[in-house]
């Protein structure tokens, strides 16, 4: 890059931010500008003229604030990524650019308020002692697996008899709470108010606390009033320590009725035989176990680390993560059915809980980054390119566009992140000393 600028001051504000001031040469300025005033020329369509045969003194009078405003971005843009390389300042995030100076003639001058990179020691990393629960498959864990795949498999038989627990009951209802329809209270819970044809498991306690049981016994054509309080902490905040009253109307008695474990049982899940079946269960629940035990070493090993070393981090990367991990927060209690009026009366202790989380999430990604850095680890253009096929192939998109749409939102660079993430991991996990400990153990915090 040619040298742009004749002086460049940084003055430290704040552990993680600079203030980076920036002074273009006069002669510097004058030809960028002329550059400029070149290049709009040879574009303007004026009247009388063809394209790049206008007077230049006509093209500034007609493009003048727009010409200034070109020069202005290329000059900032380039003396800044200069400034920056020559002070070697590892900036995070965009710069915020004022107090700028500009006239044809004179020197340029900006100011740039940067956000760096944390300074810090590496602790020791290598050797971390960890624990690892020694756990392996055995028969028992493969039949309980088994037996899990049956239930999909169940048949719902319609029955003339009494419910018993472990029945379903198909019934309709109407629910009232306090002598109100539960949607006068309640008006976005019509699901809690009435409903036709809905499935209960007698037993089970998946609806509202207190209702399935009182069926017990019921038979198809009966009618029972059943009354059920809900929990405090019920997802419907209207209705939380209230009492509510159902009319319910028991339409069906359904038994339960699971898939004997054979051969044809088997097959059904594209196994050749049930041996070859129980291997593959098998095989899953290992490889399910060392994913586990992986992650939980790994969790040690992160843990370990962020408490053996304290330093100051960027505030814009700490806001940027946070704004992730509410978005994250949100949509996994919207995912469990929490209402927006709860998740609004608890935004304070979620934005609370998300900025920890996110201080340790940045923490240890300038701690993995450092130790990349040291250990000299890689990631190659393939390693990248290959992760993105993957992920193309796993959501059925084609992979071109699939990666064009990464380089819009910058999603390669958030791929080359998790593959030099899981590349340091790796290498913690390797020279971690791990302490095997029998099952029931308390691992430690991670």
């Amino acid at each position: 890059m040619e040298r742009l600028f004749v002086n460049v001051t940084v003055d430290n504000l704040a552990p993680c931010k600079k203030l980076v001031r920036v002074e273009v040469e006069a002669e510097k300025v004058n030809e960028t500008f002329d550059s400029v005033v070149r290049e709009f020329r040879r574009e303007a369509r004026l009247p009388g003229f063809r394209p790049g045969k206008a007077p230049v003194e006509m093209v500034l009078r007609q493009f003048g604030k727009e010409i200034e405003d070109e020069t202005k971005r290329k000059l900032i843009n380039e003396s800044y990524k200069q400034a920056i390389e020559e002070q070697k300042l590892d900036v995070v995030g965009q710069p915020d650019v004022e107090e700028i100076e500009f006239s044809r003639g004179q020197p340029l001058k900006f100011v740039a308020t940067v956000e760096t990179a944390p300074e810090f020691e590496l602790p020791e990393y290598k050797g971390i002692p960890v624990k690892r629960v020694a756990l392996t498959v055995t028969e028992e864990d493969v039949d309980r697996a088994i037996e899990a795949l049956r239930q999909p498999k169940t048949d719902f038989k319609k029955v003339q008899r009494p419910l018993q627990t472990g029945d379903i009951a198909v019934v309709n209802y109407h629910g009232t709470c306090e002598g109100k329809p539960i949607t006068e209270l309640a008006p976005t819970a019509q699901g809690l108010t009435q409903k036709h044809g809905f499935w209960v498991e007698i037993g089970a306690g998946k609806f509202i606390p207190g209702f399935d049981e009182q069926l017990l016994g019921a038979q198809a054509g009966e009618k029972r009033t059943v009354t059920v309080d809900f929990p405090a902490d019920f997802v419907t905040p209207q209705l939380a320590g209230r009492k509510g009253v159902y009319e319910v109307e028991v339409v069906e008695v359904r038994e339960k009725v699971l898939p004997p474990i054979d051969e044809d049982f088997a097959k059904a899940y594209g196994a050749e035989s049930l041996e070859k079946l129980r291997e593959g269960v098998r095989r899953d629940l290992e490889n399910e176990l060392k994913y586990k035990q992986e992650r939980e070493v790994r969790n040690q090993v992160i843990t370990s680390l962020l408490n053996r070393v304290n330093f100051e981090l960027p505030e814009s990367a700490v806001a940027r993560e946070t704004r992730n991990v509410v978005y994250d927060l949100v949509q996994e209690n919207a995912r469990r059915g929490v209402s927006r009026q709860a998740i609004e009366q608890h935004k304070d202790r979620i934005y609370s809980a998300a900025t920890q989380s996110a201080k340790e999430r940045v923490k240890i990604q300038f701690l993995l980054q450092k130790i990349a850095e040291k250990e000299d680890i890689k990631v190659s253009q393939d390693e990248i390119l290959g992760r993105a096929m993957r992920l193309a192939a796993m959501y059925q998109i084609p992979p071109q566009k699939f990666i064009k749409d990464l380089q819009q939102r910058n999603g390669l660079i958030e791929i080359y992140d998790q593959i030099m993430n899981e590349k340091v991991l790796e290498l913690l996990e390797k020279n971690a000393v791990i302490e095997e400990v029998p099952p029931g153990t308390e691992l430690p915090p991670g």
